[in-house]
């Protein structure tokens, strides 16, 4: 399961830095997407660092279950990690065209938030 992880963190990174570099082409344009503070240009720089803040997370994922040199008891935080890294910038993609869509922010800060605590519980608590 943390080859996926893994996987799944470096084409986060890749993602990141191609939004970085399309969204770079425009944001010299003052009033681009309605200006600096604006709902939707706000939302499209949350998803760019997005992509890098869960890459980092499956990253950390897959690199501990590898030092820990033993069978993962918990896939179900990998997958949840995976989920988050596929929702939360989906989901800022959305909210930037629709705003009402911004409720859904609750499926990966969710997915996280459990996927994290269910791993340190199994892995170093238990």
């Amino acid at each position: 399961m943390e080859h996926v992880n893994l996987l799944a963190a470096w084409i986060g990174i890749l993602l990141g830095v191609i939004a970085g570099a399309i969204q770079g082409m425009f944001y010299h344009q003052d009033e681009w997407l309605g200006g600096y503070t604006s709902w939707r240009r706000r939302m499209l720089r949350l998803a760019h660092i997005s992509f890098f803040g869960l890459a980092l997370i499956n990253l950390a994922y897959a690199v501990t279950v590898s030092l820990l040199g033993r069978p993962n008891t918990a896939p179900w935080p990998g997958r949840l990690f995976l989920l988050g890294a596929i929702a939360m910038p989906s989901i800022c993609y959305l909210s930037a065209i629709r705003k009402p869509l911004r409720h859904l922010f609750a499926i990966p800060v969710t997915a996280v938030l459990v996927g994290a605590a269910w791993f340190i519980w199994e892995e170093f608590l238990r």
